[in-house]
């Protein structure tokens, strides 16, 4: 099991999408999660309409300072992919994937040669562009609707896969994070990192 922190490392609520979070996940060497905005022509870390002193993702990518960590990228507006791509080449970052994307923009990233992956869930049973994406993002909006044997079938696929844990949508997890426990090589985000370090014996 691979753990990414789910906006970063954060040990409080306005720690979310900060450095102090992006630094203690990359220190304990878990992946994160977070979202890409842009705003005068510079992409920025912000899950909301950015206001103009958000840490932008070339400082996301120099904090990394070499770690090779897996980089879960949320894509909040259109138009970022040619500056994501040139800035991910420039810092020689090749574990990442985008997602989230609107249908058009994901079209673009596939050409682009952007790692993507579609996104499966309750809401969208039928992921878009399923044959294209390296891998899928596996949700439960409002049930835990999947099970080992969905995993299994993605993977089958050649996909990766991302579970989104329940704890993101403010439900219970544990149960749930049994389900899958001995399934190998997929990625979980959650915003319990470090209890899920300890659950699946990273």
């Amino acid at each position: 099991m691979q753990i990414l922190a789910h906006r970063g490392f954060w040990l409080n609520e306005n720690e979310k999408n900060t450095k102090i979070a992006f630094e203690r996940a990359f220190d304990n060497n878990f992946g994160i999660e977070t979202d890409l905005r842009d705003i005068k022509g510079t992409i920025v870390i912000s899950h909301n309409m950015p206001q103009g002193n958000e840490m932008t993702f070339e400082e996301l990518l120099q904090l990394l300072g070499g770690r090779n960590l897996m980089l879960a990228l949320n894509i909040k507006a259109d138009g970022q992919a040619d500056e994501i791509k040139r800035l991910l080449n420039n810092y020689n970052h090749t574990n990442y994937f985008t997602f989230d994307m609107s249908i058009p923009e994901m079209v673009y990233q596939h050409k682009l040669g952007l790692k993507v992956f579609t996104g499966m869930s309750d809401i969208i049973p039928q992921p878009i562009m399923y044959d294209k994406a390296e891998g899928v993002w596996l949700d439960c909006f409002n049930s835990d609707w999947f099970n080992e044997e969905d995993i299994l079938k993605i993977k089958e696929n050649n996909k990766k896969v991302c579970i989104v844990s329940p704890d993101l949508h403010k439900r219970e997890y544990k149960s749930i994070w049994k389900k899958y426990k001995n399934v190998s090589n997929i990625m979980i985000c959650t915003d319990y990192p470090k209890e899920a370090k300890e659950f699946f014996n990273v």
